[in-house]
């Protein structure tokens, strides 16, 4: 159960306070008018006699805030270091509970990165001794219950939530998950293939790029809160790695336990102590020591040419929130470059020049390390440069025109107003109240947070802008396609590229050599068969009178009949498809530049591996294949015999401008009857196997109606051809992608 979205203090090292409301999102001002009632009622307010002596809004008297008092949990230390919070809140019949531990991703060996975020899955999913996650699930929806684990950079979670009177089951459930995980064999490896698809697919969003590599270029690539896990790091974690960390961190005295709802304290407490008192105290969690190496300040490039739009992030370390400065970078953040449109940032940017759809950012900190500094744009390709300027301009201007007392009291306004609604629930305040437990800051920083912020003047706005902004201390990284851009980045100066490219797993290639073996030269058998193939589909002349197919078929996976797609080829690098989805009809192109999908009026990018996945199918393809049959830049070679079904096949090898794969040939016939090959699957690469059979006359080609795919030996799909057209009329705007607008800012 990770709580980062809902609990501000585990957001990520660069959030501006600790506030937030329980979806993440910032409120502002009072929230009045969000509904109709309400703003009836404040309608008529306003209305009044009282205020009938007012020609302006702003003659109307604002009172002073009303004095800050959250409720306070109690706190108990049990003599094994475990530490309890207890607020009692009898709005409800609910009671919910989390465990924070000490530990999380940050204390990852270097070669096993990806370890906590797997501890943290298979906690849950591998079940108990007792149970297994399955069972758990059932015997928790039956009671409207849930029991979640989760894991971030510094701690991992075990977490309930309850009716009060299923309280008891649930609880004993919780205890021996915390004391009694199995971490099952099978769920782990089902947690490393999600992993593996999240890591495959980590380069398709730019943003997500841009703010990966940001936060490398800010702590050092090896740094444990910037750090990505790979292929290799997350397969090479087993079972023993996850009762290891379980043994070491899983100890009374790393573990807060804080506890909200309907429930009497002192009862509970005595059935607290009942479970935990006897558990003996192990040993301490070690505290990492983490060094941050910063990149040199200039400026960096990831090409991505497959989009119209630059995210931009200029980086460098913050600070942490102890520091004395911390209350005036919340004013001057909100202020210079915070979310409201009153921000220095988004009135000029955004608003006068309209050169960013989205900008913003700060002075990062965080509890226990340096935040980042971060600032942020959003803008078209075209303005790339124009807006990083802009933002120059900007930070320039901090000395010449300093933040106002106008904008320091708006700024002031925003935080304060807001605050009482990030702190309106016991639970709230009881998750804020373990945070300063767990970071060892004072229980009443809360308190201080609100004063702190009041005291705030123009001079130490003035003075923190001067001290942790510096335009020359800034990485400025860029991603997006510089063919676009209105100006070259490196008219300002010095460009490093960098490489994103997911390493593949160890090994991989090497295997993938093996199973298909990439041939250096065709051989007499190899041309030979490719002959009699291309005569078995109808002829060489046939075949190369083919520029484009478009074709009908069916497909069925897991059991599923899906709808009709029908498949347009151009060759060699062009390919359409289009379908009846659930919501209506939708297409996908793919072309050597770019790769999209449109539906219900959106279009968005395919990513990259798939892109390329696509095209590499259309050189697999047996039509454009049996065409280069002659070809000299084609390899045929023929390596062996294998049964398939009855008949004894020849293999041949084939390398078609790159692109590897195996058929195996009727020799008698010339019919393909099976192909493999090395493709993309759901979780990462994989080996891909179609069985080919039922062959038809389709305008004038023999092809295979019935298409029988495996993925890693597993059938995936089978795929039956309905309609076969060649050289058919094709609209070159099917593979134009549409415009798209840029997001809107809110």
């Amino acid at each position: 159960m990770n709580n980062s979205a809902s609990n501000p203090s585990l957001q990520a090292c660069c959030s501006r306070r600790p506030m937030k409301s329980p979806s993440g999102t910032r409120r502002r001002g009072l929230g009045l008018g969000r509904h109709p009632a309400v703003a009836l009622l404040l309608w008529l307010f306003l209305l009044s006699p009282a205020f009938a002596q007012y020609t302006s809004w702003q003659q109307i008297p604002i009172p002073p805030l009303p004095a800050f008092k959250p409720p306070e949990p109690k706190r108990i230390e049990l003599p094994n270091g475990m530490v309890l919070f207890l607020e009692e809140d009898h709005e409800l019949p609910l009671i919910d509970g989390l465990a924070r531990i000490r530990g999380g991703a940050r204390s990852e060996p270097a070669n096993k990165i990806g370890l906590a975020a797997l501890y943290g899955e298979v906690w849950r999913t591998g079940g108990t001794k007792n149970q297994t996650g399955d069972q758990m699930d059932d015997f928790l929806e039956s009671r409207a219950a849930k029991l979640e684990t989760g894991a971030n950079a510094d701690s991992t979670t075990l977490g309930w939530s309850c009716l009060k009177g299923d309280f008891n089951d649930v609880f004993k459930l919780f205890v021996e998950l915390l004391r009694q995980p199995e971490f099952r064999p099978d769920k782990l490896d089902l947690a490393q293939k999600a992993l593996f698809d999240d890591i495959s697919r980590r380069n398709d969003d730019p943003s997500g790029i841009a703010s990966r590599e940001g936060l490398m270029l800010a702590y050092g690539a090896n740094n444990p809160y910037a750090r990505e896990m790979q292929y290799a790091t997350v397969a090479a974690v087993t079972r023993e790695d996850l009762l290891h960390w379980h043994q070491t961190y899983v100890q009374p005295n790393n573990i807060i336990l804080g506890i909200s709802g309907d429930f009497d304290s002192a009862t509970l407490e005595a059935k607290l102590r009942e479970a935990f008192a006897s558990w003996p105290k192990g040993p301490a969690a070690k505290r990492e020591d983490i060094e941050f190496l910063p990149a040199q300040p200039g400026y960096y490039q990831v090409v991505k040419e497959d989009v119209n739009q630059s995210n931009i992030r200029m980086v460098e370390l913050g600070t942490e929130r102890h520091n004395p400065d911390y209350y005036a970078i919340e004013v001057f953040n909100e202020a210079f470059s915070g979310g409201s449109f009153s921000s220095r940032l988004v009135q000029d940017i955004r608003t006068k020049r309209g050169l960013a759809y989205a900008v913003g950012g700060g002075v990062g900190t965080a509890f226990d390390h340096p935040g980042v500094t971060r600032m942020v744009l959003g803008t078209k390709s075209q303005s790339t440069v124009e807006a990083i300027q802009a933002l120059y301009e900007d930070i320039d201007q901090l000395q010449s025109r300093p933040i106002t007392d106008q904008e320091i009291k708006r700024a002031k306004d925003s935080i304060l107003n807001s605050f009482i609604f990030n702190f309106d629930s016991p639970d709230k305040v009881l998750r804020e109240r373990m945070a300063y437990e767990y970071y060892g800051y004072p229980l009443d920083f809360l308190e201080k947070y609100r004063t702190g912020v009041e005291k705030v003047t123009a001079a130490d706005v003035a003075r923190v802008a001067a001290k942790y902004l510096h335009r020359d201390k800034l990485a400025v990284l860029v991603v997006g396609n510089p063919k676009d851009f209105d100006k070259p980045l490196a008219s300002l100066g010095p460009v490093t590229n960098l490489d994103i490219t997911i390493p593949p797993m160890p090994g991989e290639k090497e295997a993938e050599a093996k199973k298909f073996p990439r041939p250096t030269a065709s051989n007499p058998e190899g041309k030979a068969l490719a002959a009699k193939v291309a005569e078995a589909m109808g002829g060489e002349a046939k075949l190369k009178s083919v520029q484009s197919m478009r074709a009908k078929l069916e497909q069925v996976a897991g059991g599923q009949a899906y709808p009709p797609m029908e498949v347009t080829i151009v060759y060699p690098d062009h390919m359409y498809v289009a379908m009846e989805g659930p919501m209506g009809p939708m297409s996908m192109a793919f072309t050597p530049s770019t790769g999209f999908m449109a539906a219900q009026g959106q279009v968005r990018d395919i990513p990259e591996a798939r892109r390329k996945e696509s095209l590499e199918q259309i050189k697999r393809d047996m039509v454009f294949l049996a065409q280069h049959a002659s070809d000299p830049h084609f390899v045929f070679a023929a390596a062996g015999s294998e049964k398939v079904g009855d008949v004894e096949t020849r293999i041949v090898d084939i390398d078609a401008e790159g692109v590897v794969m195996r058929w195996y040939v009727d020799p008698k016939t010339g019919l393909i009857l099976r192909e493999t090959y090395p493709t993309l699957g759901q979780t990462g690469p994989a080996e891909g196997q179609t069985d080919l059979s039922e062959w038809k006359n389709f305008d004038g080609l023999t092809l295979p109606a019935k298409r029988a795919n495996k993925e890693n030996g597993q059938d995936s799909s089978t795929i039956t051809l309905t309609e076969v057209h060649l050289n058919p009329t094709v609209d070159p705007k099917l593979f134009e992608k549409p415009a798209a607008a840029p997001p809107s800012a809110k």
